[in-house]
């Protein structure tokens, strides 16, 4: 049973056919071959829909949609330029540090390049950089987006193991803050060795002021999320409800920007963005109880016990791992699939749940920008027109700070399970 499942999805892949479509057509037909019973299909397909943490990702979607609907997004820009401009490669600094702002506000690291990319490669090209070192720059910055709250593939995989969605939210802000100083640290070498352009406009006291009075709304939007988390009065669904009315408020009254085209257009983004992601994870969750019935999940436990029982050495088994199914597959498609495959065991053996979560998603997000199924480099070589050589060319460079994350985030479980413990004691 699941040597023909996964011919079939290997086939489906080698066709060309999207991935989501694979996992639903090579589990039915692989349903139908064995006689299971056929009603198990939309059995298990609406009861992975049939989610409370789930709703929070539609609702995140729409927010990240209003908020670029209002234009914030410049607005943070000019912010942050004014603060970090003057440094040598300061725009490449300020595309890292939007990415961190942003990220709070979206979740995703596509949504991010496509409400950032186009603006931060322009700007940069502007000042004199190359298009593939913007480029470059504006791929790796988009990591951020997924690791720190609202992160959508954290809670995809607090919904695939079973863990606390919370929790598991809250473990990403240390590590993503890591990632967003490992990338600044590489930039600020290369803007060193290759001196880079910086501003030369000094910004006075009064300029600073008006634009951060501007810019405030905005930058409140993820200090009001955190600050739900971490208080216990909103869990990851309510906080996306209140985000959503605030993004709303602000577009309105403060910005006077949102009006009801732009309303409406960000509505119909969102809902083709969360029909992308549901019908990957309605379709994932088939094909993850169709390994569960061939007993996958039981082999893949005992080949691991049978390795190491240590922690660490699984946890870099887990790292290999993910890395190739980054490259293939994508990243929700693969947490819904790996996850409740290897989690079990893998919490069995001692590794925090919350550091787990962290590592599947920063692995799968470095699959983003690697060849050959990056979607982040091809989003980017459309957004730019750029060749998608000369796109990977630019996010080289890249790759040395993102495993150096990567290894610290493996080495020291304490870095994603301090905040979790400290709040949810």
């Amino acid at each position: 049973m699941t040597l023909t499942l996964l011919v079939l999805f290997a086939a489906g892949l080698i066709l060309g056919i999207p991935i989501a479509v694979c996992l639903g057509v090579s589990s039915v037909i692989t349903i139908l071959l064995h006689d299971l019973p056929f009603a198990v299909v939309a059995q298990r397909s609406v009861n992975a829909l049939d989610s409370t943490p789930l709703l929070a990702v539609p609702l995140f979607i729409f927010a990240a949609s209003l908020l670029s609907a209002t234009g914030v997004t410049s607005h943070l820009f000019e912010l942050t330029r004014l603060f970090v401009g003057r440094l040598r490669g300061g725009v490449a600094q300020v595309n890292v540090l939007v990415s961190l702002i942003f990220s709070g506000m979206s979740g995703a690291a596509l949504a991010d390049i496509g409400a950032l990319g186009g603006i931060q490669i322009k700007m940069m090209e502007a000042q004199g950089y190359m298009r593939r070192f913007a480029a470059g720059t504006t791929i790796a910055a988009a990591t951020i987006g997924p690791i720190f709250p609202p992160s959508i593939p954290l809670i995809i995989f607090a919904s695939a193991a079973e863990v606390s969605a919370v929790r598991a939210l809250l473990a990403g802000v240390v590590p993503a803050l890591i990632v967003t100083a490992a990338l600044m640290v590489q930039i600020a070498i290369m803007a060193r060795r290759g001196n880079l352009p910086r501003d030369t406009h000094r910004p006075s006291a009064s300029e600073i002021g008006r634009k951060f009075t501007i810019s405030l709304p905005a930058l409140l939007a993820p200090v009001l999320m955190i600050a739900g988390l971490l208080s216990g009065v909103f869990g990851p669904t309510e906080v996306a409800g209140v985000i959503v009315a605030y993004s709303v408020v602000i577009g309105i009254l403060f910005y006077r920007s949102l009006t009801v085209q732009r309303f409406f257009t960000a509505a119909r983004e969102s809902v083709e963005a969360s029909a992308n992601i549901l019908f990957i994870v309605a379709t994932a969750a088939l094909f993850a109880w169709v390994l569960t019935i061939g007993g996958v999940p039981a082999m893949a436990g005992q080949w691991l016990l049978g390795i190491s029982t240590d922690p660490l050495v699984l946890l870099l088994i887990l790292n290999v791992l993910l890395l190739v199914a980054g490259m293939f597959l994508e990243s929700i498609a693969a947490i819904l699939i790996i996850a409740p495959i290897v989690a079990p065991t893998l919490m069995m053996a001692g590794v925090p749940a919350e550091q787990l979560g962290v590592i599947f998603v920063l692995n799968l997000m470095i699959g983003l920008l690697t060849p050959p199924i990056g979607m982040s480099l091809y989003m980017v070589s459309i957004i730019t027109r750029m060749e998608f050589g000369e796109v990977v060319r630019g996010v080289l460079p890249f790759y040395l700070p993102l495993f150096v994350a990567l290894v610290v985030v493996t080495l020291f479980p304490g870095l994603s399970t301090w905040l979790p413990n400290l709040i949810m004691q």
